[in-house]
């Protein structure tokens, strides 16, 4: 359903859709149907092909479980020249009582691009109530903040002199992962990059884990249908419960063997007992200058979000 710059979807929740190990839906899967619902709305507002740019601030509050019904709403929050910012809020129930509870909400920037994948211009939003215009205030404030933390994620080296633990992933970009432009969704994406990220957390924990935070996903260029895709995952920092762990991804033609960079992103993510419940985990300690770099990285993205402002209540 649409209204004035907002839609909302809803999934049911399969056995499917829950982590490897069993438990509650992946992380990756919720930021497929956020992306999705985003979609729907960029696409809705400014009428043609539009492409996720970034996503930031995700934080998981609650567990999704199978089952479950997902209504997940994207809103118009602001609009630059050829730029879509939306507010996306992620609620799940039980369909036999149909009481929703928030999991997530996160900003999404899409870009409206035109037949020749250029940027194109899209219609202004125009608040109108004192909750749109709390809305628009709040996504120009992240603007400026969102430059700052990209920025410091783009001036971390990653080279074999770290010893931090890693897991390197490859695989090839099927169909199935085919969006309305050709090419592999933002979505998707996201879920390889959460996937990845479970891999060397769950290595280093030795125990099950889930998301509990993604931010700074930047997409750099496209993954085309029949690419070789490869993520890189790096423990940055641990804390009390969790593991800061930084993907990046790139992508290419098998046929000629050349790769681009295509995304990156941060996951943070906790390790949980057989209760679900987060438990403690072992410290890694860097040792050399590259790691002790990245460490101090992380603390830094960790001030940096302390920054970003909450979704405004609502106004009456």
């Amino acid at each position: 359903m649409t209204d004035n710059g907002r839609m909302t979807l809803r999934f049911l929740a399969a056995p499917t859709d829950v982590a490897s190990m069993g438990g509650a839906v992946r992380g990756g899967r919720l930021l497929n149907w956020i992306d999705k619902a985003a979609y729907a709305c960029a696409a809705a507002w400014s009428g043609g092909y539009c492409v996720t740019a970034y996503v930031g601030n995700v934080r998981f509050s609650r567990h999704v479980r199978a089952g479950d019904l997902v209504e997940v709403t994207a809103r118009i929050v602001y609009t630059g020249t050829s730029s879509m910012h939306l507010m996306c809020t992620v609620s799940s129930a039980d369909p036999c009582t149909g009481e929703y509870r928030e999991v997530s909400d996160c900003l999404v920037v899409f870009i409206a691009l035109d037949e020749h994948r250029r940027p194109r211009a899209v219609p202004p939003w125009r608040p109108r109530t004192l909750q749109e215009i709390a809305d628009a205030e709040a996504a120009i404030a992240r603007i400026g903040l969102r430059k700052r933390i990209e920025a410091e994620m783009a001036s971390t080296t990653y080279s074999d002199a770290g010893i931090a633990p890693e897991a390197k992933m490859r695989f090839l970009a099927a169909p199935t992962d085919v969006n309305w432009g050709g090419n592999a969704h933002g979505g998707r994406i996201m879920e390889w990059m959460d996937e990845a990220a479970y891999t060397c957390a769950t290595q280093w924990a030795s125990q099950d884990c889930v998301s509990a935070y993604v931010g700074g996903v930047r997409f750099y260029a496209p993954v085309h249908i029949g690419d070789v895709v490869r993520t890189r995952s790096r423990l940055l920092h641990t804390g009390r419960q969790t593991m800061h762990i930084a993907v990046r991804m790139s992508a290419g033609d098998p046929r000629t063997g050349e790769f681009r960079d295509t995304s990156h992103a941060l996951v943070i993510v906790a390790a949980i007992d057989a209760d679900g419940d987060a438990t403690d985990v072992r410290p890694w300690v860097p040792t050399t200058a590259e790691d002790i770099a990245l460490d101090a990285h992380a603390r830094a993205l960790i001030g940096l979000r302390r920054e970003v402002p909450r979704a405004p209540l609502h106004v009456h």
